[in-house]
């Protein structure tokens, strides 16, 4: 720890050690009440570090929740580390607080709390509501005196607010508005997506700060054509390893990269170019190091008490216990916490499946059935009701995304209708069905023919985000490039296909960074991405590609605007197995429509029929297989005129011929007035 010099603390005394309120162990605050009623939704304002700027100095008020603690000190840089100041214990349900006055600011300086458990054993522990902290093997909290900030981002706020929350004349919001409106998310690893001078990160030397990875990440989404960034955890957590997902300091910006202002510009950054943010949220659990909320006064504390509930083996990190009202406290004041001093435009809810079953992965006698007989954890339940209807009451602007690996249902569906009250799911279920199938040999994708068409069998009972997460791109299961089944351009010509697939379909899109370059080698979290791959012409052709797309899509209401329903979507023919061939439409709240093609086989489809829903002549607008994507310049140069064919029950139907190129696909549209 470093030293301070020249630092007037005056003598500790029963008036600069104090309890609140008339000196009784009860207080009668009113924050500290609804802390443990599990109802203060600004309890960082209230536990934790606090400076208040006097006429004669610097007072710090210092609060912890530690019921089952015996004896707390303040070990600082500025105490004696060794003994520290001693807290008093001023609630019956736990909360303990000391008060320093000192002549200067404290700003910057090292604390932590030395708590006693009722064994008699001492721990020092990091503040759970520290607003700083070190990082990687530096355990302290770190005081901030100054945690405002004026931000530059109004203009933004609005259009987002006038994006998600759309006021029309007349307009009465449905029971479960929906956002009608393009959802294109580029995932990010703060640390891999550029380092410095290209180097490894794994001696912490080579991170860039925050407002460097904003200067250049900021303009590179904007003119890649994504909507917003979503960031691994940048809560702070010791090991790199963990990607982010094992937290320590809920309440503070990991200082790899920075400092928490750093992080502010780095949201602010981004408004600038009109990308929103958001940031992945760990409420499931933490680790186990002994510095954080692991058996926090010497006993299980924010940790289920019961073995059948505490831990996840697989993990080795302990749950969360939700049903506790403090923890509730903790938890949805640290979601708002972020949309109100980052301005945070979302949360992407992690391993949420692990809250609400009582038995994920657990054995068969490792688990007990709640009071109804059944493996739900009402807890998480009623716990995610709760923090969405918070945070949608202060931002109803807000994006609340659940990582749901399973079919629980009404994820989506608000809280007053029975449903769990996020906006969004991540459809695991579709990237592991078009996974296994672009794996497949050409030749036997007709007996996996299913796979490519039974997302659309539940594409509407939730409202869904498609991703190629970082999950799909490490431990073996390849890069997305790699997956595709066959020779290198084969490969490529695949990927696009794929692209022009999952970009088209109903759902909002996420893609992990790299990808849009075609990356082949997995992600590894300690080095940045292999940008040097763009000097090579299949990877710049797949960036080139990726980019165009992406603008399509933007520019294309028929993709975006009802991804809710099956008006927006019908098919042509799904059941082209044998020739690995689907077509379908996609339409916009006008009645404006576009028709997709896509080919799976590595043959080209010369004259090939497609049915068309209007007479007149369709034009191809977008394909997969330019010469400047990587592809072999099958293109329909002119438009097609449609004709009229009468079908075996003597229904009449249009039609139009096309080439379809080898693993490609094409989008057409009726020309107007043709």
């Amino acid at each position: 720890m470093k030293e301070l010099e020249n630092l007037n603390v005056r003598e500790v005394t029963e008036e600069s050690v104090r309890p609140i309120g008339a000196g009784l162990p009860e207080t009668d605050e009113l924050p500290a009440y609804l802390f443990h009623q599990g109802t203060n939704y600004k309890s960082y304002d209230y536990m934790g570090a606090h400076c208040e700027k006097t006429a004669d100095g610097y007072v710090y008020t210092f609060r912890v929740w530690a019921p089952n603690a015996t004896f707390i000190t303040l070990n600082a840089d500025f105490t004696d580390w060794q003994n520290g100041l001693p807290f008093r214990r001023i609630t019956k349900n736990g909360i303990w607080e000391v008060v320093v006055e000192s002549d200067v600011s404290l700003d910057g300086q090292f604390y932590k709390f030395a708590v006693t458990g009722k064994d008699g054993v001492t721990w020092l522990k990091s503040d759970p509501y520290a607003f700083s902290s070190e990082t990687l093997l530096k355990t302290a909290s770190i005081l901030c005196d100054d945690t405002s900030h004026t931000w530059n981002d109004a203009e933004w706020m609005k259009k987002r607010s006038a994006t998600v929350c759309p006021k029309q004349r007349g307009f009465k919001p449905k029971v479960n508005h929906f956002y009608s409106a393009p959802l294109n998310i580029y995932e990010v690893h703060l640390g891999s997506w550029r380092t410095l001078d290209g180097k490894s990160t794994e001696d912490g030397e080579h991170y860039l700060n925050y407002r460097d990875i904003a200067d250049k990440l900021a303009p590179y989404v904007s003119d890649m054509g994504y909507t917003h960034v979503e960031l691994l955890p940048v809560m702070e957590h010791p090991y790199d390893g963990s990607w982010g997902y094992q937290v320590c300091g809920y309440y503070a910006p990991t200082s790899r990269y920075g400092t928490p202002e750093d992080f502010k510009y780095f949201v602010e950054k981004m408004h600038e170019y009109s990308i929103g943010v958001i940031l992945d949220w760990v409420p499931a659990h933490f680790p186990k190091d002994r510095h954080g909320l692991y058996e926090f006064d010497g006993q299980p504390l924010y940790e289920y008490q019961g073995r059948d509930r505490m831990e996840n083996e697989g993990w080795g990190t302990r749950y969360f216990d939700v049903g506790r009202p403090e923890i509730q406290s903790f938890l949805v004041s640290n979601a708002l916490f972020w949309l109100r001093e980052y301005h945070a435009d979302g949360l992407r809810i992690d391993a949420v499946a692990a809250m609400l079953y009582l038995d994920y992965e657990k054995r068969p006698g490792e688990w007990v059935p709640n009071y109804k007989g059944t493996n739900h954890n009402l807890e998480a339940i009623a716990f995610f009701q709760k923090l969405n209807t918070a945070v949608f009451a202060e931002f109803p602007d807000a994006l609340m995304i659940a990582e749901e690996s399973t079919d629980w249902p009404m994820i989506t569906k608000p809280v007053w209708e029975g449903g769990i009250g996020f906006n969004f799911k991540w459809n695991m279920g579709f990237a592991n069905d078009l996974f296994d199938y672009v794996q497949t040999d050409p030749v036997a994708r007709k007996h996996v023919h299913n796979k490519l068409t039974f997302p659309l069998m539940y594409a509407f009972t939730e409202n869904y985000i498609l991703p190629v997460s970082h999950d799909e791109v490490v431990h073996g299961k390849k890069s997305l490039v790699d997956k595709m089944f066959g020779e290198y351009d084969d490969k490529f010509a695949g990927m696009r296909t794929f692209l022009m697939y999952m970009m088209t379909l109903p759902g909002k899109k996420l893609t992990f960074m790299g990808t849009e370059f075609a990356q082949f080698r997995e992600w590894d979290y300690e080095n940045e991405l292999e940008w040097f791959m763009t000097q090579y012409p299949r990877h710049t052709e797949m960036q080139r590609f990726v980019r165009e797309l992406n603008r399509f899509y933007l520019a294309t209401p028929e993709l975006w605007e009802i991804d809710d329903t099956w008006d927006g979507f019908e098919w042509i023919e799904p059941n082209m197995a044998d020739l690995n061939v689907i077509s379908y439409r996609r339409k916009d709240k006008k009645g404006h429509e576009i028709v997709i093609v896509l080919n799976f086989a590595p043959v080209v489809r010369e004259n090939f029929k497609v049915r068309v829903p209007k007479m007149g002549r369709y034009e191809e607008i977008m394909t997969t297989d330019k010469y400047e994507f990587g592809g072999k310049n099958r293109v329909n140069e002119e438009a097609v005129r449609t004709r009229a064919v009468i079908r075996d029950d003597g229904k009449r139907e249009n039609e139009i011929e096309i080439t379809l190129p080898a693993l490609g696909g094409v989008i057409l549209r009726k020309q107007t007035n043709s």
